[in-house]
């Protein structure tokens, strides 16, 4: 076993290799140096020809990845330079997960939301306990959202239904997630681990040249239309960070409060 921080646990489990967010008390919420972590570990089980699989997963029983962890935003994502730093190393991270040439499944029970779904509409194969929720809590709290992560969520979902997860920032159950393309298989307390096995051995029973082969071709047709003007979009999220509505969001979370936007 491997321990790339306390906070992210990589462990290789014969052929699979196993990225854990490790850090319960604050329901898993993702760390810089959390984010950080992710590619390195990635590079070395790419690198590793025993691995046929990784699963991403999170520590506990309450929560996959429960968003950032927006106790350092006022440190990390604070000033225009801070924010798109974060913004590289956090989109660094997707990135890899999701270009990853072998096969990946996020292993999900309880709370995930923002970064949490993010990072798992990113895997291959999302198998969820039904005890999870899901949620994309950003405009709740005025940040912005990766243009990336708005194509992986309406590859997964379709644009009718994207919209609707975004735009109300509603709370989701695992049975609706599922319903509305979140997730594709789902199983109950009492038999959710042996359904994420049975499905690790499905796949690394399977040729590995074919499945990275069959993966870069999905992947090739869920690119991103080359008519997106893909500075633009970045701009645009980055400008939900300089707003007064982001500050009024923060402060208003810190103090458990209802926020008070004003739309500028």
């Amino acid at each position: 076993m491997q321990t790339a921080t306390t906070n992210v646990i990589v462990e290789k489990r014969g052929a699979e290799g196993w990225i854990t967010f490790n850090d319960p008390a604050k329901h898993n919420a993702m760390s810089l140096d959390m984010w950080v972590a992710v590619e390195p570990a990635l590079a070395a089980f790419e690198s590793d020809d025993e691995i046929r699989v990784v699963v991403v997963t999170g520590a506990g029983d309450k929560a996959f990845v429960s968003g950032a962890n927006i106790s350092q935003f006022d440190k990390l994502r604070s000033s225009a330079d801070a924010v798109a730093e974060y913004e590289k190393v956090a989109e660094g991270a997707q990135n890899a997960l999701y270009n990853f040439p072998k096969p990946t499944v996020a292993r999900i029970k309880g709370y995930c939301i923002g970064g949490g779904l993010n990072m798992a509409l990113c895997c291959d194969i999302r198998i969820a306990c039904e005890s999870s929720s899901f949620a994309i809590p950003a405009g709740r709290i005025g940040l912005g959202h990766r243009l990336t992560a708005f194509r992986n969520l309406i590859t997964a979902t379709g644009p009718a239904n994207a919209l609707d997860i975004f735009l109300s920032a509603r709370r989701i159950a695992a049975h609706e997630a599922q319903r509305l393309g979140l997730i594709q298989h789902l199983a109950t307390e009492e038999t959710f681990e042996k359904t994420v096995h049975e499905h690790l051995d499905r796949i690394t029973a399977n040729a590995p040249i074919t499945l990275r082969v069959g993966k870069h071709m999905i992947r090739r047709f869920q690119d991103m239309p080359s008519e997106i003007d893909i500075k633009k979009m970045h701009e645009m999220v980055l400008s939900c960070y300089a707003s007064e509505d982001y500050q009024e969001g923060k402060q208003a979370f810190a103090q458990k409060r209802a926020p008070v936007f004003k739309g500028r």
